[in-house]
């Protein structure tokens, strides 16, 4: 399948990085935003603020979700708590062929996105470093490549839905891989936003200044082992050697970034927290796994949350 119509679905930091990447590369991209950013992005264009570029980007933008009627590929990338509300508005406007691409946090919006919609769904890890800064200024800090894959049983269909996705990503400048074990590496990437959003968060910190005092890396590491166990009973087997230099990579290739969940309470935003360290605590109940650290951290930005009118 040719994706020529080509549709983000959230315009945050990460939707206006591969989508604007991909309308760099001259591609049929609109973004689907709040009427700020979709009259910032229409009149101004996209300013991506880049590690090896700074340019801007003319882009298409509305704020109308009912133009998805000629999607061919969406990227999904509202904040995990829009997933389920977002999903039902489009449900009868997205047309069967479209394929959608999720590049969310967390490990459950696949499978809540799969009993709204009958479209193809595929799971993307992202690693990028990126944050919105005014309405139409994207700003990176480091990294930008993906792994996507497969979460249901491999079709001939998927697979090649997948190897044009790649493709069309590889060709605009955007590192992008067939990730085979797409839930371990979901998990992996799970993981770090469990050990660095929240703490981040409660202190409006970068990830490269977090790492200078000893007592927060030690508090990393705490949250990383309840979360391995946690892991564990949903089969996927992490070493601590291997979590440890994951999270060790992230530390030191995104020095400068803060977190999501910084980003979002300092805008006065809810964050994703019920989809990080709140999952890993509902799961540990059902396990009867205790998780005092990701409790500690979780129930602190749920604090921070409160105050936000």
């Amino acid at each position: 399948m040719i994706y020529k119509k080509i549709y983000v679905l959230g315009a945050g930091a990460v939707g206006c990085y591969f989508g604007g990447m991909l309308a760099r590369g001259h591609h049929d991209v609109t973004f689907i935003a709040r009427p700020e950013r979709t009259a910032a992005l229409n009149e101004s264009g996209l300013e991506m603020d880049c590690k090896v570029f700074h340019e801007t980007v003319q882009v298409k933008a509305s704020a109308d979700p009912s133009i998805l009627s000629d999607a061919d590929l969406v990227l999904l990338s509202v904040k995990s708590l829009d997933t389920e509300r977002m999903l039902a508005e489009v449900k009868s406007i997205l047309p069967s062929k479209a394929v959608i691409l999720s590049l969310q946090n967390g490990v459950a919006n696949i499978d809540l996105a799969s009993k709204i919609i009958a479209n193809p769904i595929y799971a993307a890890v992202v690693y990028v470093a990126a944050e919105m800064i005014g309405p139409r200024t994207m700003k990176h800090h480091g990294r930008g490549e993906l792994l996507i894959g497969n979460l249901g049983q491999g079709t001939s269909v998927g697979d090649q839905n997948l190897k044009e996705i790649t493709r069309l990503f590889e060709e605009a400048g955007v590192p992008c891989s067939l990730a085979p074990q797409i839930k371990r590496d979901m998990w992996l990437k799970f993981m770090v936003n469990c050990s660095f959003n929240a703490i981040s968060g409660i202190g409006q910190i970068p990830y490269g200044e977090m790492m200078k005092s000893p007592g927060i890396v030690k508090l990393i590491e705490e949250i990383t082992k309840e979360f391995l166990v946690i892991a564990a009973h949903e089969k996927v087997d992490i070493s601590m050697s291997e979590a440890l230099a994951v999270n060790k990579s992230i530390a030191t290739t995104m020095l400068t970034q803060v977190s999501s969940t910084a980003q979002d309470l300092a805008r006065g935003k809810m964050t994703e927290i019920d989809f990080l360290n709140g999952y890993i605590v509902e799961l540990g109940k059902r396990y009867k796994v205790a998780t005092p650290y990701n409790e500690s951290v979780y129930a602190l930005v749920k604090m921070l949350e409160s105050q936000i009118k």
